[in-house]
């Protein structure tokens, strides 16, 4: 097949994309500049000149495409709804991220009940709400002709195989810790997030472009871990001693803006991907976050 992938140069897309390419699919990647432009291909990746902003480019790349994985930003809506129109009647797959900080809880670090899987409802935080809102517009799309599907990953973790190799939240708390002499959480560093190693997550989306039937909903996670866990693993690794140190919100505001502080570092994270595993067989078996924080470092 030939896929579209928008994000092919990220760390999810890119990973996705080079996944593909080894099981032998092509792979059109947008890209918004020369350089990058250069850099994908020279993985094997077709370069497609654009941003989310153009929905042209969108609409002829997903026309050329046999499949669409759009890996870019869950909250852009105006990329969704280009690219779910031009795939409009085709039966192609389109398979659109999003994230598991939709059920955040803005807990400040302090621990949290609450655990989700497919089909309990979510009534997502200000912050999230436009999130959900594209998950529902994508996965109402089916009805348009379009086999539809939203992966939803938790905290992800592993060295990516595509052009950007790192994840995200792990790394920003090695590079605080160096910073600041030890690793540090938020609050008491009590909440917890779910989470999938990249290699599992990657998995998932080759199987949803597969046989995912149209609309449906996966969360992505093989574990979960509370945030001082974390810290405590980091500090090992970088030879410090074994206390980790809270912050407040806003010293982590300061350090990763207002959404990432409280949505993703400072809130409670817990789902369960059962109907991954149940509708698509998806068996994640990867080592755990904290076992690949001690092998690799930063995550």
């Amino acid at each position: 097949m030939k896929i579209f992938v928008t994000g092919a140069s990220g760390y999810i897309g890119g990973s996705v994309a080079a996944a593909l390419m080894g099981a032998g699919h092509e792979v059109l990647g947008l890209v918004r500049s020369d350089a990058r432009a250069d850099q994908v291909r020279a993985l094997g990746i077709e370069p497609v000149p654009g941003s989310l902003a153009d929905a042209a480019v969108l609409a002829e790349a997903a026309g050329r495409a046999d499949a669409v994985v759009n890996a870019a930003n869950a909250e852009d809506r105006g990329a969704a709804e280009a690219l779910l129109k031009a795939l409009a009647g085709t039966g192609k797959p389109f398979i659109q991220t999003s994230g598991s900080s939709i059920v955040a809880d803005l807990s400040e670090g302090r621990a949290g009940d609450a655990v989700y899987d497919e089909e309990t409802p979510v009534d997502p935080l200000p912050g999230r709400a436009e999130r959900v809102a594209i998950n529902h517009m994508v996965r109402d799309a089916a009805g348009t002709g379009v086999r539809t599907a939203v992966i939803c990953p938790t905290l992800i973790y592993g060295k990516g195989s595509g052009l950007n190799p790192d994840s995200i939240q792990v790394p920003w708390l090695v590079a605080l810790a160096k910073k600041r002499g030890g690793a540090c959480h938020i609050g008491p560093g009590e909440n917890v997030w779910s989470n999938v190693h990249i290699d599992d997550l990657v998995d998932l989306y080759l199987l949803a472009l597969e046989t995912a039937p149209a609309g449906a909903f996966y969360y992505a996670e093989n574990g979960e871990t509370a945030m001082r866990e974390v810290c405590e693993a980091i500090n090992a690794v970088l030879g410090f001693g074994p206390a980790t140190t809270p912050i407040s919100i806003e010293e982590a505001t300061a350090e990763w803006g207002e959404g990432a502080a409280n949505y993703t570092m400072g809130s409670n994270s817990r789902v369960r991907a059962v109907r991954a595993r149940r509708e698509l067989g998806w068996t994640p078996h990867r080592p755990s976050l904290l076992d690949t924080i001690r092998a690799e470092g930063a995550g």
